[in-house]
């Protein structure tokens, strides 16, 4: 089980189909076990396969009592044409056990959400939150400044939306976003091939310029955020117009539906899937994933994902 596991994280960014099969190797040995099906959700999501990875991370929620891939959850909510639940997971958040990482990247798919309404304003308006401002060029922060800029562009507010790619660039020095490309595209430049030394110069300069954002123009873009968002509100605040976030009844009736199928289907799937006790079946599944080495330590197969 543990070398399935190890196999799954090693190679899960590389080939998630793949680790996937190693996962669920490792779930029919120990399906009990609350990390292999934590290694089966990641995987899953992954790969695409946005049903088995809701119902795994559910799962491994139940089992633990942690709420600790919500967003991969509302993300899979959003793949199935479900945005309101992925809001709904937003809203029900116990904002005391999300670490700032999670807590943004769930905010982040929900302000997607929002956009998948065609509410963009609205996800605009989510993601003004103080941390948007802050001086800090961690992961998040790249990741909240790109989805800022995304949702003022859909917004069609286009100069807004080129300052804050123009912060996001400055801040992604290791290319976790396409920052530096959309501020091209929206400055009429387009790099047509590798080979083309005038189009990468022209992407460098405009990386270098936007870390030297007017401090002017920096100052007023920080002013206008903190005067539409209230002040000392936390990252994960529900402050959302009621008007904007209400459902119909008929709505609320089919999420209803819905959640007791994904309930049933959870239940079915945890009753298929007892302890396999037959060792020529565990010797089958090692034999065919045997592509990838035996490792000594166990992986978590924890993966990040974005909106």
């Amino acid at each position: 089980m543990a070398r399935h596991l190890v196999a799954a994280g090693q190679i899960i960014d590389e080939d998630s189909e793949l680790a996937l099969q190693h996962a669920i190797a490792a779930r029919r040995l120990a399906s009990r076990i609350a990390v292999v099906r934590e290694a089966v959700g990641l995987a899953a999501y992954a790969a695409g396969d946005w049903t088995t990875a809701i119902a795994e991370l559910r799962t491994y929620h139940r089992m633990t009592g942690r709420q600790t891939h919500l967003a991969e959850l509302a993300d899979c909510e959003r793949a199935l044409g479900r945005p309101e639940r992925a809001i709904d997971l937003y809203r029900g958040a116990d904002k005391e056990t999300l670490d700032k990482d999670g807590a943004i990247e769930l905010l982040i798919v929900a302000a997607g959400a929002r956009g998948d309404l065609g509410q963009h304003e609205a996800a605009v308006a989510m993601l003004q939150v103080r941390e948007l401002t802050s001086d800090e060029n961690a992961e998040w922060a790249v990741r909240l400044r790109y989805a800022y800029a995304d949702a003022l562009l859909a917004a069609g507010r286009r100069d807004e939306a080129r300052e804050w790619f123009a912060r996001a660039a400055a801040a992604d020095q290791d290319s976790l976003t396409d920052a530096a490309e959309r501020l091209l595209e929206l400055d009429g430049v387009t790099i047509e091939g590798d080979d083309n030394d005038d189009d990468e110069e022209e992407l460098a300069e405009a990386t270098a310029s936007a870390a030297d954002v007017d401090d002017d123009e920096q100052g007023s873009g920080d002013e206008q955020v903190e005067d539409e968002s209230q002040p000392g509100e936390a990252f994960l605040d529900d402050n959302v117009a009621d008007d904007d976030d209400a459902l119909d009844e008929d709505d609320e009736d089919d999420l209803v539906v819905e959640a007791k199928a994904d309930d049933d289907l959870v239940d079915a799937a945890e009753g298929d899937e007892d302890l396999d006790e037959n060792p020529e079946d565990a010797d089958v599944a090692d034999e065919d994933l045997s592509r990838t080495e035996p490792a000594a330590d166990v992986a978590k197969g924890d993966k990040e994902t974005g909106a």
